[in-house]
């Protein structure tokens, strides 16, 4: 009977290869080798400072780990289905370099801390490099919103008319959530960097480990405190994910709107040729396939949350074999979320901006309705009827196929006498947007001081 596993020797026959292929993860879980190295390493000088492995064990061990990440970087590493996992892989690879000392490695741990511990350190890297890539793009935007500070785009709700925004304050809404993006992958962060290595298989071990050692060896600000939890949970990938799909909601959002805009209906935009594809039949198609497909990976992503939720619902302590099935929607959000990000950033700065389209626009809507009705108001007259007046007048307006800002003087104060000449300074697109000069508001002057920012955080 092959010995190829670890624990064969509990068994009268061997697993049968269709077993194998079923239950097998190195397909996928080898791009954990760098990590699963680098916790084996820590796991290994505290053991030897704690007296149960000798010097010439930890030398050995480091020796050969270095010679196996070497093959790996190398791509010269055969793995086998037989050794079921990475972490097996690589053990039995270390044991053929240097014999008994790569036995002795496993000493005091379990493979259930130690892919627990492997996924973490992994996880955890990826998300400070999300966090560039988002920041990155939070930076396009920032651009994109600075050099359009002062160009009018119709605001809308439910997809409507409603007022005159500055594109730039458009495109920094979306900074503010990709800011708030960042902030849950940073708190999400503190929770994944907590250290699982120690809890052995579920109980912990007999063996005098230092887990304080160990954490501070591979950079944890934490430790987990009960083994039983530290073996058995997934809530940080989780919570990763769940962080993972409101971005990504974000940018279909905005992929959403760059599609709409760049439709000759709106033609807002255009986006640059080098994201774009064309039409096998319809040779003046220009397809904004990049966002399309952004929007499309949210739902994707979104699945990959819904699948790792219901992988936990029923799993009663501690560890079971249904955990195998978290690494799979995790790489694969994390492979999509930064290939993503990198993608959108370069996407926003080949943004062309129409303003001339963005204005006619916003006359075609009536969108300083709300600006009369707060002259009339700053005028004297109550809310409710400014707002039934200025009703009146854009009715009279849209009859004769007019802007309010078109209709003559005398007709204005038709509906009000409270009308004068400087009626007009509030009713162009231009104005409404410099009326609206505070925190938060659209004016070109608020775009600015928002950007300046914006600049500031990005460059901590």
């Amino acid at each position: 009977m092959s010995q190829d596993k670890t624990w064969s020797g509990r068994f009268n026959e061997p697993v049968s290869e269709l077993v194998k292929k079923y239950t097998g993860s190195i397909d996928f879980d080898q791009r954990l080798a760098k990590w699963d190295i680098q916790g084996s390493l820590a796991h290994a000088q505290m053991l030897t400072q704690a007296g149960v492995l000798s010097s010439e064990d930890l030398l050995a061990i480091r020796q050969g780990m270095a010679e196996i990440l070497a093959e790996i970087e190398a791509g010269k590493i055969e793995w086998s289905l037989d050794l079921e996992d990475v972490h097996m892989n690589i053990e039995r690879r270390l044991t053929d370099k240097i014999g008994d000392a790569g036995k002795r490695l496993h000493t005091g741990r379990s493979r259930n801390d130690q892919v627990a511990t492997d996924i973490r350190l992994w996880l955890r890297d990826q998300i400070s490099d999300i966090q560039n890539l988002i920041q990155n793009l939070q930076a396009a935007l920032v651009e994109l919103a600075e050099k359009n500070a002062a160009v009018v785009m119709p605001g809308f709700t439910h997809l409507q008319v409603a007022q005159p925004v500055s594109f730039g304050h458009h495109m920094l809404a979306y900074v503010e959530m990709l800011g708030r993006d960042f902030e849950r992958m940073a708190d999400c962060r503190k929770r994944v960097n907590r250290m699982p290595l120690g809890a052995a298989a579920l109980a912990g071990t007999t063996y005098p480990i230092q887990r304080e050692t160990t954490a501070e060896l591979l950079g944890f600000e934490q430790i987990c405190q009960n083994s039983l939890d530290a073996v058995s949970d997934r809530d940080f990938a989780i919570e990763f994910t769940a962080a993972a799909g409101l971005l990504m909601i974000h940018l279909s959002r905005l992929s959403e709107e760059l599609i709409l805009w760049m439709s000759p209906r709106f033609g807002f935009i255009d986006i640059a040729d080098r994201f774009c594809t064309g039409s096998s039949i319809m040779p003046q198609k220009k397809n904004p396939d990049v966002p399309e497909l952004v929007r499309g990976k949210a739902g994707r992503v979104i699945g990959h949350l819904s699948g790792l939720l219901l992988l936990m619902k029923s799993q009663p302590l501690a560890y079971n074999k249904d955990n195998q099935e978290d690494k799979e929607p995790l790489f694969d959000t994390v492979d999509t979320l930064i290939d993503t990000l990198r993608i959108y950033a370069d996407m926003m700065r080949g943004v062309t901006v129409k303003p001339e389209n963005m204005r006619a626009a916003v006359m075609q809507g009536f969108a300083t309705a709300t600006d009369l009705a707060d002259y009339l108001v700053k005028k004297g007259m109550p809310f409710r009827d400014s707002h039934e007046v200025v009703a009146q007048a854009v009715r009279h307006a849209e009859q004769n196929g007019a802007d309010l800002s078109d209709l003559p003087l005398e007709v204005l104060q038709g509906f009000s006498s409270l009308v004068a000449e400087d009626v007009y300074e509030v009713l162009t697109p231009e104005g409404s947007l410099n009326a609206r000069n505070h925190l938060g508001g659209t004016a070109p002057e608020q775009v600015l001081k928002q950007v300046a920012r914006w600049k500031e955080i990005l460059a901590a």
